[in-house]
């Protein structure tokens, strides 16, 4: 079972699903994968917590790229990063290269045996930099400088290192990676006006796929949505909904 978390409330859930798992005696583990910045938030304790005095078959992933956003590590912690933090709350953690794809695979791997194995939970801080904007909203250069990126852009990053390696051992060469690039531009354009030719779903999808029974603050949003779409609908492209 995966959680992919933002925050670390997600990781509570992970937690409890964890513990449901193991109540099953199921050989089965959830992993959860967060970034650095999600475990500055108090969930984090919580999270951290529970799945070791519950001993629950669950591997907490941090993908530590440098940046919440727009904060520094050096103003999210003090401490020696997020894998120095799992030995006090009685969790395994160990720290790998995130820019690495077998340490990554390897350090999962064994978390995810020992997990089920043993009934408890693992922590993995996996290395690496953002090197790209935070989200379409972000402008990053507005906290951090052109010369810092540039220098993480030069390094090797995950792909062009597996690319490198592959090519040493024989596995691959130019001509295999100019067919493969063609093609895979070639299913991804297919892929974009094919998603392009559907129609957006049902805007009540918006207020009925959340609840079993729809409680009352979420029932007046629609109905606000409904009178403003009454009103305004023309300024809005509603055709490209389903009915």
């Amino acid at each position: 079972m995966l959680f992919t978390s933002a925050s670390l409330r997600e990781a509570i859930t992970a937690v409890g699903a964890a513990y449901a798992i193991k109540r099953e005696n199921v050989d089965r583990a959830v992993i959860c994968y967060f970034g650095e910045g999600a475990a500055s938030e108090g969930d984090a304790h919580a999270a951290f917590n529970f799945s070791a005095t519950l001993e629950c078959p669950v591997i907490f992933f941090c993908r530590n790229n440098g940046y919440a956003i727009s904060t520094p590590t050096s103003e999210q912690y003090r401490g020696d990063g997020i894998a120095a933090r799992g030995p006090g709350y009685g969790i395994m953690s160990i720290r790998v290269d995130g820019n690495d794809v077998f340490a990554v695979y390897n350090a999962t791997k064994e978390a995810r045996r020992r997990a089920v194995a043993e009934n408890q939970p693992f922590l993995i801080e996996a290395m690496t930099y953002r090197i790209g904007h935070h989200s379409t909203s972000d402008d990053s250069s507005a906290y951090r400088s052109v010369d810092e990126v540039n220098y993480w852009d030069k390094q090797d990053h995950p792909i062009s290192r597996l690319r490198h390696y592959m090519g040493h051992k024989g596995w691959w060469d130019e001509d295999q990676e100019k067919i493969w690039r063609k093609k895979s531009r070639k299913l991804v354009m297919e892929a974009f006006e094919e998603a392009e030719r559907k129609r957006k779903p049902k805007l009540e999808y918006l207020f009925s796929d959340v609840y079993a029974e729809m409680p009352q603050h979420i029932k007046k949003q629609e109905e606000s949505l409904g009178k403003h779409l009454k009103l305004y609908g023309e300024h809005y492209p509603l055709d490209s909904y389903e009915k």
